[in-house]
């Protein structure tokens, strides 16, 4: 993990909804890998990289609970992962949408 990089260098709007006063890297992970790849921005993205690792963004990805349609395609073509590997995908199998059907 790169400690030079700070909450404060990721776009506002991510984290509008947090006290980062508070924000651990560590034990919020699978949180700000998740915000960052659906709502971030290019230099986001990057910074996320230097930060965890591809391994570890890996990891988390894999085992997101919710990721919508565009970031999955994202991070599983990044990955060379079928979207089935991962949780979210699974998960969204097993929920029936009553709005749609």
């Amino acid at each position: 993990m790169n400690l030079e990089i700070t909450i404060n260098d990721f776009s506002k709007h991510l984290f509008w909804d947090v006290d980062l006063n508070d924000f651990d890297f560590e034990k919020h992970a699978g949180f700000f890998a998740q915000r960052v790849i659906e709502y971030g921005k290019l230099e986001d993205w990057n910074l996320l990289k230097k930060l965890y690792g591809l391994e570890k963004i890996k990891k988390l990805a894999l085992e997101f609970r919710t990721l919508d349609a565009v970031s999955l395609s994202y991070i599983a073509t990044i990955f060379n992962i079928k979207k089935e590997e991962f949780r979210c995908y699974k998960h969204k199998q097993l929920v029936q949408n009553y709005w749609n059907s």
